[in-house]
């Protein structure tokens, strides 16, 4: 079975249409086999994998039945993206960290989460996303910032979250609709953060997760060395969502005021 399994996609689902149609049958004669596949290579092993079946009792139906069970199989199976900011390497294929933001934060449907550690320029690092916040009524925003209180500001905490929402609001946000956000209350400590929300991640749909050391900021997108991956899969999108979802329920992440 595994040269039928290592068969590419085009080449297994013409085996099993000949094989279910019975212009491919026992005993599988490799001219026959050569005029369906249209290629000599590796003809022997996959004669040999019919044969080997047939002599078990599976028939040519059988088989073609299986092989389009493989094909769903694959279909279903996570599918994952290197992702990558920086001087392009010779020989390896990945995506742009900007493109993948991009696409991401304008596909959404029914929800979009998104934590980034550090944001430059909001009106351009959110421009996508408000864009498809306005155009998709029904869309659920949720985006986790990182509030940082600077060196020698003794403000207490309730008052650098204000100045930071008045000025997120006023200036950084570029939509009518508003996404709900969160900051982690850790950072504004007085004695020194006990934490940060550093974490850089975007969910979209429960469908699609995108895991990177990439902020949005232009060097972070564009010049920076950034590493990615892009992952389809529902139960890992899931479970990333239900990761910060618990952090919000328990109040471990607090909501930014909307004024």
């Amino acid at each position: 079975m595994d040269t039928l399994l290592d068969l590419p996609p085009h080449l297994r689902s013409r085996l099993a249409g000949a094989l279910r149609t019975g212009v491919i049958e026992p005993p599988y004669s490799p001219p026959l086999l050569r005029s369906v596949l249209s290629t000599g290579q590796g003809l022997d092993a996959i004669r040999d994998a019919l044969v080997a079946l047939d002599r078990q009792g599976v028939s040519a139906v059988a088989i073609a039945e299986m092989l389009k069970l493989m094909a769903k199989v694959e279909a279903r199976a996570p599918r994952t993206d290197l992702v990558w900011s920086g001087p392009a390497v010779n020989g390896v294929h990945a995506r742009s960290t900007r493109r993948v933001y991009e696409e991401l934060l304008g596909s959404g449907e029914r929800r979009v989460l998104a934590s980034t550690y550090a944001f430059f320029d909001g009106p351009r690092a959110f421009e996508v996303l408000a864009t498809r916040m306005d155009a998709v009524p029904d869309l659920r925003v949720t985006l986790l910032l990182n509030i940082q209180r600077k060196r020698g500001d003794q403000a207490p905490a309730d008052e650098l979250v204000r100045r930071f929402a008045d000025r997120f609001w006023k200036y950084e946000w570029p939509g009518k609709a508003r996404p709900s956000v969160y900051y982690d209350p850790r950072s504004l400590e007085l004695d020194g953060p006990a934490g940060v929300l550093h974490a850089k991640a975007v969910v979209v749909d429960e469908e699609a997760v995108f895991i990177t050391s990439a902020n949005l900021t232009e060097a972070a997108l564009d010049s920076n060395v950034e590493l990615g991956v892009l992952v389809r899969d529902r139960a890992l999108a899931a479970s990333v969502a239900t990761q910060f979802q618990v952090l919000i329920e328990q109040k471990l992440l607090k909501p930014l005021p909307a004024t």
